[in-house]
Parts: structure tokens; sequence; C-alpha cells
């Protein structure tokens, strides 16, 4: 069995008098798409902050790769491979769409990528997300669904080995999640881990290879898709039936 990616072990958060996150540990595969789901409130996000880094845990400890991560700096944990995207697209709106990648391959390279190879990995990158027609347009010309190409393409600029995808289908359609959930599998193909926090359940049921349930800050169930949501459990906090 390949040890994991990332390991997550007791993770506490608090906000005040309010706890977050209740000692949460999980564990990722490397090559693995993992499916985070939960209601709202649930604590989803707020795990996903303490291991990117934008959030600081109050307790517990993360490992990637087998390294202590805990204490890293969000830029750091981004040069080591954890890149997230957005729910909500916050592009360089002054830029193309082609120089949005820029800022990000630059750091993922550390500044010494030449300018034309630059341009080039960034052109393939539209390429492969169905965006490349729009490379010279401004975010604003771009539809709900191209933004969130965009998104997804920022983030695969920075070359990650671990993709957190959270709520890159929120208020799609039908076909749009396809396409969307299409870019995804074609990620993981190339062998980036994915985590992905949704809330369309055919979507998670769909790319999933496990799944986890958050609800109140705590971990409930955490194995095969179809068998987490047969959980009474998980029937009872998340599915409301």
């Amino acid at each position: 069995m390949a040890s994991a990616l990332l390991e997550v072990d007791g993770l506490v958060k608090r906000f005040g008098g309010f706890t977050a996150l209740n000692r949460v540990s999980l564990s990722v595969k490397p090559g693995e798409r993992f499916g985070l789901i939960g209601p709202n409130g649930s604590g989803k996000t707020t795990l996903i902050n303490c291991v990117s880094g934008s959030l600081a845990a109050d307790g517990g400890r993360i490992r990637f790769e087998g390294h202590d991560i805990t204490t890293l700096a969000p830029h750091r944990r981004t040069r080591l491979g954890i890149v997230r995207s957005f729910q909500i697209p916050k592009p360089f709106t002054s830029m193309t769409v082609l120089e949005n990648l820029d800022i990000p391959l630059e750091y993922a390279t550390h500044g010494r990528a030449h300018a034309a190879s630059a341009d080039e990995e960034a052109k393939e990158i539209l390429r492969a997300i169905g965006l490349e027609p729009k490379a010279h347009l401004r975010p604003a010309g771009l539809t709900q669904i191209e933004m969130r190409k965009l998104e997804l393409a920022r983030a695969m600029a920075a070359r990650p080995k671990l993709l957190i995808s959270d709520e890159a289908m929120a208020g799609l359609s039908s076909t749009e999640v396809d396409d969307i959930l299409a870019i995804l599998f074609r990620l993981n193909e190339q062998g980036i881990t994915i985590i992905m926090i949704e809330h369309i359940m055919r979507a998670v049921m769909e790319f999933s290879q496990r799944i986890a349930v958050l609800v109140a800050g705590r971990k409930i169930a955490d194995g095969d898709p179809k068998a987490v949501v047969r959980d009474p459990e998980v029937v009872r906090a998340y599915l409301g039936e």
C-alpha cells in the first residue's frame, strides 16, 4: 500500500469558544481522488485552510510527503505542491487570461523560467482546460464556467502534487458540471492527487474513490462512497433522510 501523501492527525481549530475542528484525522494517498463532504458549517473549509496554511491549527499535526508542515508558511506549502482553487474565482482583472497564469508559473519555477517557455506552458494549460481561444481576453469577458476553468488553470500553473478543488461546480448546469468533472479526471490521470469539496452529490459520487464526511467539526465517516452515503449517521446528519 502506498504511503500517504497527506496526513492530518488530530487537527483542532478554535475560534474563541467555538471548536470548528475537533480532533479531525484523515489521510490521502498519492494519486487518489478524495471527496470531502458535509453540511454548511461542518468545518470543510476550515480544514482546507489549515492544510493550505491560511489558518494556523490549534492542535494536531499535518504531514505532506512524510514531512511535518504544521507550522509552515502558506507560500512554502505551495512550493511543496499543495495548491487549492477557490469557489469564488478572483483572477487579476487587469490581465488577460494568459497573463493570469504567468504569476503562479513564475512562482512555481522560482522565477527561473524563460518568458518564452513560461508562455508556452501557460498556453498548454489553457489548451488542456479548453480556454486557449480566450487566452487574450480579460476575465470580465468570460462566462461563469470559463471563470471556473480559469481558476483551475491558475491552480495548475502552480504545478500541484495535491490539488484541492473547493466547490468548483457550484451554480453550474448539469452539462457544465460534466465539463469540470472531465477536467478533474484528466488532471488526476496525469498523476495529480485531488481533494474535491463539493455539495453536488452526483459529482462527488462519480469522481471520488473515497469520501470523508465532516459534521459539526467531527469526522463521522470515511470510506467507500457507496458505503458512506448509506451510513445511518451520515444519512441523519447530512442527507436529512
